[in-house]
């Protein structure tokens, strides 16, 4: 059988484009022109949630999640940009530690940094 070989792009509507792609270059470091961002090699998590789960808002159908090596380091570099961060200890998990934050259009973003287990099983 044929299989995807990783995610290729997510797409997804904004009141303001050009404003959101700046954002998220300048604050997670992700460029969205074509072919300016590649992410490193690591497991990328498709699931999807109950209707009723109250893990992200439930008036919001997605949500995105973003691996990161030093969540500290992340963590401090969003709260100097006077982004807030939600930091919840029941998210955290033996798969790795979780925030969350918000772009400025109100969409959560997930932010993760992986276990020392997950690194080691996929030898990141």
């Amino acid at each position: 059988m044929e299989k995807v070989t990783g995610i290729g792009g997510l797409f997804f509507r904004a009141k303001d484009p050009a404003a959101l792609k700046k954002w998220y270059h300048e604050h997670l470091g992700i460029g969205m022109e074509p072919g300016s961002w590649a992410q490193e090699a690591g497991p990328t998590e498709i699931a999807p949630f109950e209707l009723s789960s109250d893990y992200f808002p439930p008036s919001q159908a997605w949500m995105m999640n973003f691996r990161v090596r030093d969540l500290d380091a992340m963590i401090g570099q969003l709260e100097m940009a006077h982004i807030e961060v939600i930091t919840n200890e029941e998210w955290n998990s033996v798969i790795g530690r979780f925030v969350r934050i918000h772009d400025p259009e109100g969409n959560p973003v997930e932010l993760w940094e992986p276990s020392q287990m997950v690194i080691d099983h996929y030898g990141l």
